[in-house]
């Protein structure tokens, strides 16, 4: 997964998660594709851009050889092939938040395409993730620390394969030889979603704007910073898509695994996480069918196995939920009242 991350002095970075502890790529295979992306990195325009190289194992600790134990009991737990796809897929995003934290960057730049997103749409809702899918597609993602932005939100691999292969200057390159196959739904969803680019190329986009008519999230916007040309950029933005403002919207819960935000039933107070009772009912249906053990006496120890960074986020969530409800206590009305 190639992502180029933004600094706030506009410089920037360039990363790979290395996923080969869980998707096993030959070595001199993987090695010529990080040989090619460090020859591409070099390339680029100035300000010169540093290239990381992160195993996913290290989310856990310094110590890769201990976080890779881990890590491979972890995806050992998972039976399912679709939710262990789904679960590299949350750490690989985890990992980057980590190094751009690490490293004072202030957004995270993702390659996401037209493609790939109408490919998501469909896998949402075959797994039933219809209410948080309008989180994920948008061009903005505030849920986490560090922003997520989609600039090729609007463009569809083929038209990016074509500006490639057309580049005179050989600035602009694919490399498909770190790219796994999908298998599960995933796989099913993309070789359908490939039949019906065959068949007419305007299908991506038909599916990511249909798509695009669900209500984004609060989070779906950059922080402001006191910007007042960025302030009246997002107002025309929320007008635009119909955004609510922060202040209008009450906190939003979120899946201790994949962090897609919960509907107010499917979620779980922070006693309950502390204490680890109905630690289920913190993670989305989808979670739960596919990533958690179905065995509720293996819960214990799965979620043993999880980077703190997971289980902190509904931590930290579920406290800022605890302390809203501590300023507006003394303005609630009990069940006995009757309003007059």
């Amino acid at each position: 997964m190639q992502v180029e991350i933004d600094h706030c002095q506009c410089l920037g970075s360039v990363l790979l998660i290395d996923e080969s502890i869980i998707s096993p790529i030959p070595p001199n295979d993987f090695d010529s594709g990080i040989d090619e992306m460090k020859l591409i990195v070099s390339s680029l325009a100035p300000p010169s851009k540093q290239f990381f190289v992160i195993p996913t194992e290290s989310i856990y600790s310094p110590d890769c050889a201990a976080g890779r134990d881990q890590l491979t009991k972890l995806a050992s737990a998972v039976s399912d092939v679709t939710g262990k796809e789904d679960l590299v897929e949350h750490l690989r995003m985890l990992s980057l938040q980590k190094i751009a934290t690490e490293n004072g960057y202030t957004k995270i730049v993702l390659g996401t395409c037209t493609s790939r997103i109408a490919c998501h749409v469909l896998e949402a809702t075959v797994k039933g993730q219809g209410f948080s899918l309008a989180a994920d597609i948008q061009y903005v993602d505030a849920r986490w620390e560090i922003p997520v932005v989609l600039p090729l939100r609007d463009c569809l691999s083929e038209e990016l394969n074509t500006l490639c292969n057309l580049d005179r200057f050989d600035s602009l390159k694919t490399i498909d030889v770190l790219q796994q196959p999908r298998s599960g739904i995933n796989g099913l969803i993309a070789s359908f979603v490939k039949l019906l680019q065959q068949e007419n190329p305007s299908r991506e986009s038909t599916i990511v704007r249909t798509a695009g008519k669900l209500t984004p999230f609060c989070f779906n916007r950059i922080p402001e910073v006191g910007d007042d040309n960025g302030h009246l950029a997002s107002q025309r933005r929320q007008k635009k898509y119909n955004l609510k403002p922060n202040e209008s919207l009450p906190p939003e819960s979120f899946c201790i695994i994949c962090n897609s935000p919960l509907k107010k039933t499917g979620s779980a107070t922070f006693n309950d996480i502390d204490n680890g009772e109905t630690r289920a009912a913190a993670a989305c249906s989808s979670c739960q069918y596919q990533i958690l053990p179905k065995d509720p006496s293996s819960l214990e120890y799965f979620y043993s196995l999880l980077p703190r960074s997971m289980s902190a986020q509904a931590r930290d969530g579920n406290i800022s939920h605890e302390l809203l409800r501590d300023q507006i206590k003394d303005y609630m009305l009990s069940d006995s009242d009757d309003g007059t």
